[in-house]
Protein backbone atom coordinates (compact mmCIF):
# COMPACT_ATOMS: atom_id res chain seq x y z
CA UNK A 1 0.00 0.00 0.00
CA UNK A 2 1.23 3.26 -0.87
CA UNK A 3 2.01 6.28 2.11
CA UNK A 4 2.08 9.55 1.92
CA UNK A 5 5.87 10.07 1.99
CA UNK A 6 6.11 7.26 -1.31
CA UNK A 7 2.94 8.96 -4.14
CA UNK A 8 4.49 11.87 -5.53
CA UNK A 9 2.97 14.68 -8.18
CA UNK A 10 4.64 15.34 -11.34
CA UNK A 11 3.27 17.25 -14.11
CA UNK A 12 3.61 16.82 -17.93
CA UNK A 13 2.58 18.76 -21.17
CA UNK A 14 2.17 16.73 -24.39
CA UNK A 15 0.10 17.64 -27.89
CA UNK A 16 -2.14 15.05 -29.68
CA UNK A 17 -2.95 15.43 -32.85
CA UNK A 18 -6.75 14.56 -33.64
CA UNK A 19 -7.66 13.49 -37.15
CA UNK A 20 -11.49 13.54 -35.89
CA UNK A 21 -11.45 17.16 -34.82
CA UNK A 22 -8.89 17.94 -37.46
CA UNK A 23 -6.77 20.53 -34.91
CA UNK A 24 -3.76 20.06 -32.24
CA UNK A 25 -5.35 18.62 -28.78
CA UNK A 26 -3.11 20.46 -25.53
CA UNK A 27 -3.29 17.68 -22.80
CA UNK A 28 -1.96 18.86 -19.07
CA UNK A 29 -0.91 15.40 -17.17
CA UNK A 30 -0.50 15.07 -13.22
CA UNK A 31 0.99 11.86 -12.87
CA UNK A 32 1.38 9.88 -9.63
CA UNK A 33 4.69 8.67 -8.90
CA UNK A 34 6.24 6.01 -7.48
CA UNK A 35 2.82 3.65 -7.39
CA UNK A 36 3.77 0.20 -5.96
CA UNK A 37 1.19 -1.67 -7.63
CA UNK A 38 0.74 -0.10 -11.15
CA UNK A 39 -3.13 -1.72 -11.01
CA UNK A 40 -3.95 0.61 -8.07
CA UNK A 41 -4.27 3.93 -10.81
CA UNK A 42 -7.56 5.57 -11.95
CA UNK A 43 -7.40 7.36 -15.14
CA UNK A 44 -9.34 10.93 -14.58
CA UNK A 45 -10.27 12.92 -17.90
CA UNK A 46 -11.03 16.96 -17.56
CA UNK A 47 -12.92 19.34 -20.00
CA UNK A 48 -11.57 22.61 -20.19
CA UNK A 49 -7.78 21.95 -18.94
CA UNK A 50 -6.43 25.29 -19.62
CA UNK A 51 -8.53 26.25 -16.11
CA UNK A 52 -5.55 24.24 -14.25
CA UNK A 53 -3.17 26.55 -13.66
CA UNK A 54 -6.04 29.19 -12.55
CA UNK A 55 -7.68 26.71 -10.01
CA UNK A 56 -4.04 24.94 -8.64
CA UNK A 57 -4.92 21.76 -9.35
CA UNK A 58 -1.48 20.61 -8.91
CA UNK A 59 -1.63 21.85 -5.19
CA UNK A 60 -5.16 20.05 -4.81
CA UNK A 61 -4.10 17.11 -6.03
CA UNK A 62 -0.20 17.59 -3.98
CA UNK A 63 -1.82 18.34 -0.91
CA UNK A 64 -4.34 15.38 -1.06
CA UNK A 65 -1.05 12.81 -1.53
CA UNK A 66 0.47 14.39 1.02
CA UNK A 67 -2.42 13.65 3.46
CA UNK A 68 -2.32 10.14 2.03
CA UNK A 69 -5.82 10.87 1.42
CA UNK A 70 -6.55 9.45 -2.11
CA UNK A 71 -5.56 6.44 -4.01
CA UNK A 72 -3.61 7.02 -7.27
CA UNK A 73 -5.60 9.14 -10.19
CA UNK A 74 -3.66 9.87 -13.61
CA UNK A 75 -5.33 13.09 -14.60
CA UNK A 76 -5.54 13.98 -17.56
CA UNK A 77 -6.46 17.92 -18.50
CA UNK A 78 -7.95 18.09 -21.88
CA UNK A 79 -7.53 21.95 -23.46
CA UNK A 80 -10.49 23.04 -25.36
CA UNK A 81 -10.70 24.44 -28.33
CA UNK A 82 -11.80 27.59 -30.37
CA UNK A 83 -14.58 25.69 -31.07
CA UNK A 84 -15.68 24.65 -27.53
CA UNK A 85 -19.16 25.11 -28.15
CA UNK A 86 -19.79 22.91 -30.55
CA UNK A 87 -17.18 20.39 -29.32
CA UNK A 88 -19.10 20.04 -25.96
CA UNK A 89 -22.44 19.67 -25.69
CA UNK A 90 -24.42 15.90 -25.97
CA UNK A 91 -22.82 13.78 -28.82
CA UNK A 92 -26.70 12.75 -30.56
CA UNK A 93 -28.60 15.99 -30.41
CA UNK A 94 -27.60 19.45 -31.12
CA UNK A 95 -29.22 22.24 -28.96
CA UNK A 96 -31.85 24.55 -29.98
CA UNK A 97 -29.96 26.92 -31.68
CA UNK A 98 -27.65 24.05 -33.64
CA UNK A 99 -24.67 24.20 -30.82
CA UNK A 100 -22.63 21.54 -30.03
CA UNK A 101 -22.46 19.96 -33.75
CA UNK A 102 -18.43 18.66 -33.25
CA UNK A 103 -20.37 16.78 -30.36
CA UNK A 104 -19.54 13.39 -31.50
CA UNK A 105 -16.31 14.03 -32.78
CA UNK A 106 -15.00 14.49 -29.63
CA UNK A 107 -16.54 11.46 -28.27
CA UNK A 108 -15.00 9.67 -31.14
CA UNK A 109 -11.13 11.97 -30.54
CA UNK A 110 -12.00 10.65 -26.60
CA UNK A 111 -12.35 7.36 -27.70
CA UNK A 112 -10.63 6.44 -30.16
CA UNK A 113 -7.46 8.59 -30.11
CA UNK A 114 -6.91 9.78 -26.64
CA UNK A 115 -7.40 6.76 -24.25
CA UNK A 116 -5.43 4.63 -26.66
CA UNK A 117 -2.63 7.55 -26.77
CA UNK A 118 -2.18 7.63 -22.95
CA UNK A 119 -2.18 3.89 -22.29
CA UNK A 120 0.29 3.52 -25.04
CA UNK A 121 2.10 6.81 -23.50
CA UNK A 122 2.29 5.90 -20.05
CA UNK A 123 2.62 1.88 -20.58
CA UNK A 124 -1.08 1.23 -19.06
CA UNK A 125 -2.78 -1.75 -20.48
CA UNK A 126 -5.59 -1.04 -18.14
CA UNK A 127 -6.71 1.23 -15.63
CA UNK A 128 -8.49 0.58 -12.18
CA UNK A 129 -11.49 2.70 -13.56
CA UNK A 130 -11.88 5.81 -15.89
CA UNK A 131 -14.08 8.75 -15.00
CA UNK A 132 -14.76 12.01 -16.70
CA UNK A 133 -15.11 15.55 -15.19
CA UNK A 134 -15.81 18.98 -16.60
CA UNK A 135 -17.46 22.44 -15.70
CA UNK A 136 -20.38 24.10 -17.17
CA UNK A 137 -20.89 23.29 -20.85
CA UNK A 138 -17.43 20.78 -20.07
CA UNK A 139 -19.78 18.71 -17.45
CA UNK A 140 -22.53 18.43 -19.65
CA UNK A 141 -20.10 17.02 -22.06
CA UNK A 142 -18.60 14.72 -19.09
CA UNK A 143 -21.87 13.51 -17.88
CA UNK A 144 -22.68 12.42 -21.31
CA UNK A 145 -19.76 10.57 -22.58
CA UNK A 146 -20.14 8.38 -19.18
CA UNK A 147 -23.72 7.95 -19.34
CA UNK A 148 -23.24 7.12 -22.98
CA UNK A 149 -20.33 4.76 -22.83
CA UNK A 150 -20.71 3.01 -19.22
CA UNK A 151 -18.33 -0.37 -20.51
CA UNK A 152 -15.30 2.77 -20.13
CA UNK A 153 -16.34 5.24 -18.00
CA UNK A 154 -17.41 4.36 -14.17
CA UNK A 155 -17.43 7.73 -12.48
CA UNK A 156 -18.94 11.27 -13.83
CA UNK A 157 -17.80 14.93 -12.14
CA UNK A 158 -20.49 17.70 -13.09
CA UNK A 159 -19.58 21.15 -11.80
CA UNK A 160 -21.94 23.54 -12.19
CA UNK A 161 -23.15 21.63 -15.31
CA UNK A 162 -25.30 23.02 -18.49
CA UNK A 163 -27.92 20.56 -17.96
CA UNK A 164 -30.41 22.63 -19.27
CA UNK A 165 -29.12 22.22 -22.90
CA UNK A 166 -32.43 22.43 -24.51
CA UNK A 167 -33.70 21.74 -27.82
CA UNK A 168 -36.66 24.16 -27.74
CA UNK A 169 -35.98 27.72 -26.79
CA UNK A 170 -37.20 28.36 -23.00
CA UNK A 171 -39.08 31.57 -24.05
CA UNK A 172 -41.48 28.94 -26.94
CA UNK A 173 -44.56 28.89 -25.77
CA UNK A 174 -43.87 25.01 -26.87
CA UNK A 175 -40.97 24.75 -24.24
CA UNK A 176 -41.30 22.40 -21.13
CA UNK A 177 -38.55 21.42 -18.72
CA UNK A 178 -39.93 17.85 -18.62
CA UNK A 179 -39.35 17.83 -22.43
CA UNK A 180 -37.08 19.28 -23.76
CA UNK A 181 -33.86 19.03 -21.51
CA UNK A 182 -31.68 17.02 -23.79
CA UNK A 183 -29.54 15.52 -21.22
CA UNK A 184 -32.96 14.45 -19.17
CA UNK A 185 -34.21 12.85 -22.13
CA UNK A 186 -31.18 11.05 -22.62
CA UNK A 187 -31.52 9.59 -19.40
CA UNK A 188 -35.26 8.15 -20.14
CA UNK A 189 -34.43 7.04 -23.09
CA UNK A 190 -31.10 4.94 -21.85
CA UNK A 191 -31.12 2.13 -19.90
CA UNK A 192 -29.34 1.54 -16.33
CA UNK A 193 -25.43 0.56 -16.06
CA UNK A 194 -24.80 -0.80 -12.69
CA UNK A 195 -21.60 0.63 -11.62
CA UNK A 196 -21.65 4.35 -12.62
CA UNK A 197 -21.77 6.95 -10.04
CA UNK A 198 -22.11 10.55 -10.19
CA UNK A 199 -20.76 13.36 -8.89
CA UNK A 200 -22.65 17.10 -9.30
CA UNK A 201 -21.63 20.58 -7.86
CA UNK A 202 -23.93 23.77 -7.47
CA UNK A 203 -23.53 27.26 -6.50
CA UNK A 204 -26.20 28.95 -4.64
CA UNK A 205 -24.65 32.22 -6.43
CA UNK A 206 -24.17 30.04 -10.14
CA UNK A 207 -26.92 32.19 -11.86
CA UNK A 208 -30.03 34.42 -11.24
CA UNK A 209 -32.48 32.70 -13.83
CA UNK A 210 -35.26 31.64 -12.45
CA UNK A 211 -37.72 30.27 -15.23
CA UNK A 212 -40.24 29.02 -13.20
CA UNK A 213 -40.68 31.69 -10.70
CA UNK A 214 -39.87 28.90 -7.66
CA UNK A 215 -37.43 30.95 -5.43
CA UNK A 216 -34.90 28.59 -6.88
CA UNK A 217 -32.27 29.23 -9.19
CA UNK A 218 -32.43 27.10 -12.49
CA UNK A 219 -28.84 25.97 -12.13
CA UNK A 220 -30.11 23.57 -9.37
CA UNK A 221 -33.50 23.39 -10.52
CA UNK A 222 -31.93 21.63 -13.43
CA UNK A 223 -29.03 19.53 -11.23
CA UNK A 224 -31.75 17.44 -8.92
CA UNK A 225 -34.02 17.47 -11.74
CA UNK A 226 -31.58 15.13 -13.56
CA UNK A 227 -30.76 14.00 -10.66
CA UNK A 228 -34.43 12.10 -9.81
CA UNK A 229 -34.13 10.92 -13.71
CA UNK A 230 -31.51 9.17 -12.14
CA UNK A 231 -33.33 7.96 -9.32
CA UNK A 232 -35.96 6.99 -11.45
CA UNK A 233 -34.02 4.96 -14.05
CA UNK A 234 -32.52 2.72 -10.73
CA UNK A 235 -29.78 4.16 -9.29
CA UNK A 236 -29.38 4.61 -5.45
CA UNK A 237 -29.27 7.58 -3.31
CA UNK A 238 -25.30 5.79 -2.65
CA UNK A 239 -24.61 6.11 -6.21
CA UNK A 240 -25.29 10.21 -6.29
CA UNK A 241 -23.69 12.59 -4.32
CA UNK A 242 -24.63 16.37 -4.65
CA UNK A 243 -22.53 19.57 -2.83
CA UNK A 244 -23.95 22.75 -2.71
CA UNK A 245 -22.17 25.73 -1.85
CA UNK A 246 -24.08 28.23 -0.32
CA UNK A 247 -21.39 30.95 -1.40
CA UNK A 248 -20.59 28.56 -4.89
CA UNK A 249 -19.89 30.90 -8.05
CA UNK A 250 -20.10 30.02 -11.62
CA UNK A 251 -16.46 30.52 -11.73
CA UNK A 252 -12.95 28.39 -12.05
CA UNK A 253 -12.13 29.31 -8.08
CA UNK A 254 -15.77 27.92 -6.46
CA UNK A 255 -14.86 24.47 -8.86
CA UNK A 256 -11.24 24.48 -7.39
CA UNK A 257 -13.33 24.73 -3.96
CA UNK A 258 -15.13 21.62 -5.09
CA UNK A 259 -12.24 19.73 -6.35
CA UNK A 260 -11.30 18.32 -2.98
CA UNK A 261 -14.53 16.87 -1.92
CA UNK A 262 -14.85 15.75 -5.60
CA UNK A 263 -11.40 13.51 -5.70
CA UNK A 264 -12.05 12.14 -1.86
CA UNK A 265 -15.23 10.46 -3.15
CA UNK A 266 -14.24 9.35 -5.79
CA UNK A 267 -10.68 7.86 -5.05
CA UNK A 268 -10.65 8.75 -0.92
CA UNK A 269 -9.03 5.82 1.22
Amino acid sequence: METAAELELVTDTLIITSTHLKREVTLSLFLPKNVVNQATISLLLINDGQDMPVMGYDKILHDLYQQNAIHPVLSVAIAAGSERIQEYGVAKKKDYLGRGTKAGAYSKFILKELLPFIKETYQVPEFREIAFAGFSLGGLSAFDMVWSHPDIFSKAGIFSGSLWWRSVDQHDKKYDDDKHRIMQQQIRKGAYSPGLKFFFECGKLDESGDRNNNGIIDSIDDTLDHIKELLAKGYKPEDITYLELDEGKHDVATWGLAMPAFLKWGWGK
